[in-house]
């Protein structure tokens, strides 16, 4: 290991780090007055994700604003699903719609293994970009979304409050999901492959809708699939960290960290000093500051950090916020959160 790689890297990769780098999710979006006015201009949520130059450019803007320690490709989870025949749309304030939802097995037949570079050019494109474009100031990361997430969207059609009728088909027809799970297990696995081939230093798997299973179906429709794009991963990429999101994971952390990743990311949800005592030691932890937390005043944002990264210490952690940044947030507590995070070793010297 060596100091010339970006520091994200470097505590990703189990290196002794002089603090702990800070990203955060989302941290490209609506919230920065840059990104209102390029989305003005293209109101089309695919275009902006899949057009290489806007894509580049919007994954650019905190970096320009804030230097955070992690850029993060602009895309979404439901990226691939037309390289595997699923086509959709992102609706402004609908979120995610899904055309023709997945629900038998004809359709399921009909589904095409993903070839990402084939129908996914654009993502290997901005992924090379960034890297180049930043260099060793800051660790390139790529993203997936989990096979249960990928399944309830595809399967319910769209966000769902209670997932019945993915539920629905767990329960019905569990041979019907695992298939359906099994296929985006292989997909999403290729498509990390290709995200870290073409530039990505570390990935992130986000299960956002996990956390709606109970833990005995977790372990059933949720875990086996995290493993299985884990593992296949961990053989062609084994030195590529890998981070595992679940919203509202607190029933399930100990699960999490037997899923053979390299961090799990806390939600807010859950104490950090709980989280850590809950996973085992080799498993770093990333968070969890409480996003609403950046609509406060600057004194309590920094009181929080230095509460979050002490109660870390002794951890591989990196900062980050237990979800994305919410829409609204002042921009100017999003540079007090980066600014905390990385003169956070003075900030506890001070107390």
């Amino acid at each position: 290991m060596t100091d010339s790689l970006p520091l994200l890297l470097r505590a990703a990769q189990g290196e002794s780090v002089e603090r702990p780098p800070v990203w955060m999710m989302r941290q490209a979006g609506r919230y920065m007055k840059v990104y209102r006015e390029l989305r003005d201009k293209h109101s089309s949520f695919r275009e902006r994700s899949e057009n290489p130059d806007l894509s580049y450019e919007i994954s650019m803007q905190p970096f320009n604003a804030f230097k955070p320690d992690g850029v993060i490709l602009f895309s979404d989870i439901l990226t691939p699903l037309p390289g595997m025949g699923i086509d959709f749309d992102i609706v402004e304030s609908k979120g995610p719609l899904i055309q023709d939802p997945i629900r038998n097995i004809d359709q399921l037949n009909a589904l095409k293994p993903l070839r990402p570079s084939e129908s996914l050019p654009f993502v290997g494109e901005v992924l090379g970009r960034l890297r180049e474009s930043v260099g060793n100031e800051a660790a390139v990361l790529g993203f997936v979304g989990a096979p249960w997430t990928l399944a309830a969207y595809v399967v319910e059609g769209k966000s769902s409050k209670n997932y019945a009728v993915i539920k629905a088909m767990a329960f019905q027809e569990p041979e019907l999901l695992h298939k359906l799970l099994n296929h985006f297990a292989h997909s999403i696995a290729n498509y990390l492959r290709y995200q870290i081939d073409s530039g990505a230093q570390v990935v992130q798997m986000f299960d956002s809708w996990a956390g709606q299973l109970s833990p005995i179906d977790y372990e059933n429709f949720a875990a086996p699939y995290q493993k299985k794009v884990i593992a296949l991963v961990k053989e062609t990429h084994p030195d590529t960290p890998m981070i595992l999101y679940i919203s509202g994971s607190a029933g399930v952390l100990e699960r999490m960290g037997s899923t053979g990743v390299d961090f799990v990311s806390l939600d807010w949800t859950v104490d950090m000093a709980e989280g850590c005592a809950r996973l085992p030691k080799n498993v770093g932890v990333q968070g969890n500051v409480d996003p609403g937390l950046l609509f406060g005043n600057p004194a309590t944002i920094r009181a929080r950090i230095v509460d979050t990264v002490l109660k870390a210490k002794g951890r591989r952690h990196i900062l980050n916020l237990g979800h994305g940044i919410l829409p609204g947030t002042p921009e100017e507590n999003a540079r007090i959160f980066f600014e905390a995070g990385k003169n956070v070793n003075n900030l506890i010297s001070q107390m």
